[in-house]
């Protein structure tokens, strides 16, 4: 009989660095456009799978000078090509073993994505039968994660795991194999320091609102999240923290989930492996919070050198020369140099 041991083993054999197994009583009460029970009904266990984010993928964001790693490595490559190819060669495993694997990449391509617009008026979708939902029904990661005794969630919502604090991505996979599921986590690794909250260049999580869920029984409560100004910050909106936002732009063109063609009209620093480029770089809720974490030394996962060695950057005004003026300096000084 096939073991939960078992299967993560092969898990990590074949890539993943953690896996947390829920059993699907866990996800009762879930709003049903996240259910992952009505994917697959005969399920008995989720299998779920975290890969560490690198934390040279931020460097470059971290110290100015070089954003396309974390989007290009951090987001695209892993939620495209390697997450994927991982699952798959588990979902064969479990076959090869007499048991179906129905992965659930970390994708959001369905129509369900879980804004709040959608969840009551689909735009691009019906349900197949009276009483479903509406395809594609779409599992928070974050509360798999937690169903499966791999965390806790943080002040800001970013889940985090006691191996990696906050620099890890998800995917889960469904299976019909009778698997022990984990404990539920019982230790503390969020102490509301709220770095999160003051780094955040978008200011979109709440100092002083909070929002929760019950899971498995379990109270989770973060900070209330502004999705709108968090999809701004992450695209760069913020001109203080974007290096690329030139001075004919306005903070205006920056808007909604996705922005649109003003936001592309706006963003001139391309699109790489399909995503809008993360410029922010999770200064909040990743990059800050792992420099606390690191500092209290709580995470399972060291180094030899602090993740943050100086004072996080920030835009000086383009003051009274403008654009050019600076452009100008800069120049002149390398000249000097020279």
């Amino acid at each position: 009989m096939l073991t939960a041991a078992e299967v993560k083993r092969v898990a990590r054999e074949l890539g993943a660095d953690l896996c947390g197994i829920a059993s699907m009583d866990r996800f009762a009460g879930a709003p049903k456009q996240q259910d992952p029970r009505y994917i697959f009904p005969d399920a008995k266990a989720a299998i779920v799978l975290a890969f560490r984010i690198p934390r040279g993928y931020m460097r470059g964001i971290e110290e100015g000078t070089y954003f396309a790693s974390y989007t290009g490595m951090g987001y695209g490559h892993m939620n495209n090509v390697y997450m994927p190819g991982v699952m798959r060669e588990l979902c064969c495993f479990l076959e090869d073993e007499g048991y179906e694997g129905v992965p659930i990449p970390n994708m959001y391509i369905g129509a369900s994505i879980s804004f709040p617009r959608q969840a009551e008026t689909p735009e691009r979708s019906r349900p197949v039968r009276e009483g479903l939902p509406f395809p594609d029904v779409m599992p928070d990661f974050r509360i798999m994660a937690f169903a499966a005794g791999m965390g806790e969630f943080g002040y800001s919502k970013v889940f985090l795991t006691p191996e990696f604090g906050p620099m890890q991505r998800f995917v889960a996979i469904l299976t019909d194999a009778e698997l022990e599921p984990d404990p539920l986590f019982e230790g503390k690794i969020c102490d509301r320091c709220m770095s999160c909250v003051r780094e955040c260049s978008g200011k979109a999580i709440s100092a002083t609102e909070t929002e929760s869920i019950v899971v498995a029984g379990r109270k989770i409560e973060w900070g209330k999240l502004d999705i709108v100004k968090c999809s701004i910050a992450y695209r760069g909106g913020n001109p203080d923290y974007n290096p690329f936002f030139q001075p004919t732009h306005k903070p205006e063109d920056f808007h909604g989930y996705t922005g649109g063609p003003a936001m592309d009209k706006a963003m001139e620093y391309g699109r790489i492996e399909g995503h809008n480029p993360a410029l922010e770089g999770a200064r909040g809720c990743f990059r800050a919070c792992l420099a606390h974490l690191e500092a209290k030394g709580v995470l399972k996962k060291t180094f030899k050198n602090p993740f943050r060695k100086r004072t996080p950057w920030k835009l000086p005004p383009l003051g009274s020369d403008g654009w050019q003026g600076v452009l100008a300096k800069d120049s002149a000084r390398l000249t000097d140099k020279e």
